[in-house]
């Protein structure tokens, strides 16, 4: 799979210098009578910008300097590469960058006119030829001889019958190349081949009398009898034969018949003419154009506008099903600048949703003012701040929403296409920034939120809440704003997408404006209610509440109302778990903060083997998930690491050929290559010295793991154990013991215990409790542990109870004592070598990483917990409210800080430690913390 390309940037910078120069561009080339293409498109969906090339040129030399094809080679080529890259077959895009600066922009004229202050030639020897050449500026009628091609393209015509204009290579080599020359082969017509001479054999005898050589006498050169020149004469059958031509045929007369394939139009005028019979006389109107011929009308866009504004039902209900349509399916494209009045038809539309439920017709007046006083008018000019008010006052139509009639749902439909619609287009920033302009919408908002509790205004309720979560950051509410109050409304209904989108809408208030905003006068209940939401366990839902939480902690007088009516010691315990929320492990090869004498570990080039029962977990799999996660469990991604097909496929082999079925074998070879480059993206197969006899199949881009991992991710830690191998001897010679170290690996430490007490030390099971071992100690035999380098029962122990606790003190405790211990454990893990320079005090290699965006930079759940944090460390030593149960009017210093973090102070330095996505936001809390004196 080939990487995604980088998106690039905007093609033209529109600033105010862009805007003048253009205006004085358009001005000149009025005065001059020419055309300008203020963008000309050089490449797909590539654009030019005329100011950036007008002072690159300007700032090489000018135009004849930059054409200069002797003492400035390349130059051209240079600029369209600064001003394209990325494009490919950039040699064919110079001649066109180069002709969008001479000949469809006359920037060269322009360029004589405005930097050289000089009076530039007629555009007859200018604009009007070729950009071939340079030396503009000396250019006049009289020096300036044009070709015949330059005068066919004055006139009018084109030499070679195209319009399509040719490079100056092209225009060169068209007239110099000749057929059978030396250079490049050209385009010209093929010349006529030399004419062969057919082969004429002597039918006569090679041996001629004096009276046949007399018969004919000829003045010029004859053949002999082996074909070659003489001064013979040619018989008669050699005449005949020479002289011979085929008889003329003679023509055939047919009578050709008319067919559907052969004639159509004959058919169709014909059918036509029935037609016209089976209708009767028609009276034909000269230059009416009837429907259905000529102009097509309007495209499905406009169509679909206008059908809007028509208000009439069919035609709406075809509008909305294709704005359905479009919106989901080019919603990244369609946007509403491109169609004046399309927002206003659909804000009018949902707007009619009042109409179902209250005895109302709204209209929009923007007539500023004149009306607003009417119950049933809305501000079009800048919002109905008693919209709420005047919905009160309505009357509520009492209706079934088990049964209505069919005039009620066919309308409720095309009201909430239309909310659907807007809900779809405003997923787009520059639709969601121009629909916030419209005040309607937010009066459409409000009144969505405040309708009655039905079934048949749910949907759209929803519409209306995600549309307010694009929109509301473009607004500018205050406490009292009927939008913000109904917002406020919806946390206290049940429904989680409604309280979801709701508390996003607030967060989300002003975000994308310049002007500061600050969440006042939020009821305390609302408070409570947040605080108590992020004890549930949907990550939705905590989000949404910890992005209500950060706005709502930057004013100390918020701050201050939160200590007074929530348990902040239990809200900063729950934002501090939410620090490791998802953490995940994760190897980062670190610097040791001290020199040590220890030399690293070498890279393993060999495959790891399997566990027993990570094997049964990749047995469950079909293939080809069984060979990805096996890969995945092995392997990792290496830029510059290789292994050999071969060895890669005897790995896979020998891991699951002797337990596979006849019902789900094993992938053949060749897709079992495939497989490797579809699950790792920078992994490919290669031939490496292709030139050799004996070439080298390689997957380049991988290298084997140290240690293993499961489909979850969960590393597989080594079997140290050191066993005792005996070599047969050679001839003549003594058998040899070899060390080697167990290949098994174990998922955690109790699997590792086990597998010991089972294979290496071999400690029988009790017949009574199969579950457990037998440890009493087997008469005449004795204990050793070989793991690593220990030493500690030099001469044995009979007690298997002794050697198997032992075997303990190597693994890694995971009890629930050995979390809460305070003092770190000096027990060496399985996962980092025990070589004897090991210090506590290096970076560890394994990270608890959390969640992270595109540019590997913290996101989600930890970060704005952290940030919710950081805002309660700033303010709560400037709070004035006393801690409860003393009789203190004011706190002391960093009073209020101690009580609160002072019980997750153990906490918080192990996500500094561990946590390598929060180290910088975490760095800042605590700088925080002990800055406020505590």
């Amino acid at each position: 799979m080939a990487p995604a390309r980088p998106a690039r940037g905007p093609d033209i910078d529109r600033t105010e210098e862009y805007e003048d120069f253009m205006k004085r561009l358009t001005e000149y080339h009025e005065k001059r009578g020419t055309t300008l293409d203020p963008e000309p498109k050089v490449g797909p969906n590539r654009h030019l910008d005329l100011y950036r090339l007008y002072q690159k040129i300007i700032e090489e030399g000018g135009y004849d300097v930059v054409s200069d094809t002797k003492n400035n080679k390349l130059a051209w080529r240079k600029i369209a590469q600064d001003f394209l890259p990325g494009m490919q077959n950039l040699p064919t895009l110079v001649f066109t960058v180069k002709t969008a600066y001479y000949k469809n922009l006359a920037e060269s004229a322009f360029e004589i006119s405005d930097h050289w202050k000089e009076e530039p030639p007629p555009k007859e020897i200018l604009e009007d030829l070729t950009a071939k050449g340079g030396d503009l500026r000396n250019r006049t009628l009289d020096n300036y001889t044009r070709t015949p091609k330059q005068e066919n393209e004055m006139n009018g015509h084109d030499a070679d019958g195209s319009g399509e204009e040719k490079t100056p290579k092209q225009l060169d080599g068209a007239d110099n190349d000749e057929p059978g020359s030396t250079g490049r082969a050209t385009r010209s017509l093929r010349q006529a081949p030399p004419q062969r001479v057919l082969f004429q054999p002597e039918l006569a005898s090679s041996r001629q009398t004096r009276n046949s050589s007399n018969q004919m006498n000829s003045p010029g050169p004859s053949l002999n009898s082996y074909g070659a020149p003489g001064h013979g004469q040619t018989n008669g059958a050699s005449m005949t034969l020479a002289n011979y031509e085929p008889r003329p045929q003679l023509p055939v007369t047919l009578k050709p018949v008319a067919t559907p394939a052969s004639n159509p139009e004959h058919f169709t005028q014909k059918r036509k003419a029935r037609e016209e019979l089976s209708r009767g006389p028609v009276t034909k109107h000269k230059g009416m154009m009837l429907p259905g011929t000529g102009y097509t009308g309007p495209n499905i866009y406009l169509r679909a506008l206008l059908a809007l504004q028509s208000h009439i039902p069919e035609e709406e209900s075809y509008a909305l099903h294709h704005l359905v349509k479009i919106s989901h399916e080019r919603g990244d494209k369609y946007r509403f600048d491109q169609f004046p009045g399309l927002a206003d038809a659909l804000t009018a539309k949902v707007l009619e949703i009042t109409s179902l439920f209250y005895d109302v017709e709204w209209e929009i007046c923007y007539r500023g003012g004149t009306t607003r006083d009417e119950s049933s008018t809305l501000d079009g000019l800048q919002g109905t701040p008693d919209v709420l008010q005047k919905l009160g006052s309505k009357i509520l139509i009492n209706g079934d929403d088990d049964v209505q009639t069919e005039s009620f749902l066919s309308s409720l439909g095309r009201i909430n296409e239309a909310g659907l619609v807007l809900r779809n287009m405003v997923m787009l920033e520059e639709n969601a920034a121009h629909l916030a302009k419209l005040s309607a919408i937010r009066d459409f908002i409000t009144i969505a939120l405040n309708l009655p509790k039905r079934a048949a205004a749910v949907e759209l309720q929803h519409y209306a809440l995600e549309i307010a979560e694009q929109v509301t950051k473009y607004f500018i509410v205050s406490p009292s704003d009927p939008l913000f109050l109904s917002l406020l409304a919806q946390l206290d209904t049940t429904d989680r997408g409604a309280i979801i989108t709701s508390l996003r809408a607030i967060g989300r208030i002003s975000i994308k404006l310049d002007q500061q905003y600050r969440l006042r006068d939020v009821p305390i209940t609302v408070v409570q209610r947040v605080c108590e939401w992020l004890m549930i366990d949907d990550e939705e839902l905590r989000n949404a509440c910890l992005d209500f939480l950060y706005q709502f902690t930057v004013l100390i007088d918020n701050v201050e109302a939160l200590i007074q009516s929530v348990n902040v010691e239990g809200l900063v315990n729950q934002l501090v778990r939410l620090l490791m929320w998802n953490a995940t492990s994760e190897e980062r090869r670190e610097k040791p903060r001290h020199h040590s004498i220890s030399k690293p570990q070498p890279q393993s080039d060999t495959v790891p083997k399997l566990s027993h029962d990570l094997v049964e977990q990749l047995l469950k799999y079909e293939e080809p998930d069984r060979s990805s996660h096996w890969l995945r469990a092995c392997f990792e991604d290496d830029p510059v690491g290789e292994m050999t097909q071969i060895a890669l496929w005897q790995a896979y082999q020998g891991c699951f050929g002797p337990l596979v079925t006849s019902t789900n074998p094993l992938l053949i070879a060749g897709d079992f290559i495939k497989n490797v480059s579809s699950t790792f993206i920078g992994a490919s197969a290669q031939v490496a010295d292709a030139s050799s006899s004996t070439p080298k199949y390689i997957i380049k881009g991988i290298k084997p793991r140290m240690l293993p991992i499961d489909p979850k991710g969960r590393t597989y830690s080594r079997c140290k154990w050191q066993n005792h191998v005996q070599i047969p001897p050679t001839a003549g010679g003594k058998p040899l013991v070899v060390t080697r170290q167990c290949e098994e690996f174990a998922r955690d430490p109790e699997m590792m215990w086990r597998h010991i007490m089972n294979d290496h030390l071999k400690i029988p099971r009790n017949p009574a409790d199969p579950k457990k071992y037998n440890l009493s100690p087997q008469e005449g035999r004795k204990y050793n542990c070989h793991w690593g380098p220990c030493n500690h029962f030099l001469n044995g122990s009979k007690s298997p109870f002794e050697v198997g606790m032992h075997v303990k003190v190597h693994l890694t405790d995971i009890s629930k004592q050995a979390a809460q211990r305070s003092k770190p454990t000096t027990r060496f893990t399985t996962n980092e070598p025990e070589t004897p320079t090991h210090k506590r005090d290096t970076v560890p290699k394994t990270w608890l990483n959390t969640q992270t965006d595109e540019r590997n930079e913290a996101a989600g759940l930890p970060l704005t917990a952290c940030l919710v944090l950081r805002n309660l460390a700033r303010l709560l030593p400037k709070v004035e409210v006393p801690l409860p149960g003393t009789k203190n009017d004011k706190p002391e210093e960093g009073e209020w800080v101690r009580l609160v973090f002072a019980p997750v102070q153990e906490q918080l330095y192990f996500v500094a430690a561990f946590n390598w996505s929060l180290r910088e936001y975490v760095a800042s809390l605590m700088k925080a913390i002990s800055a406020s004196g505590s």
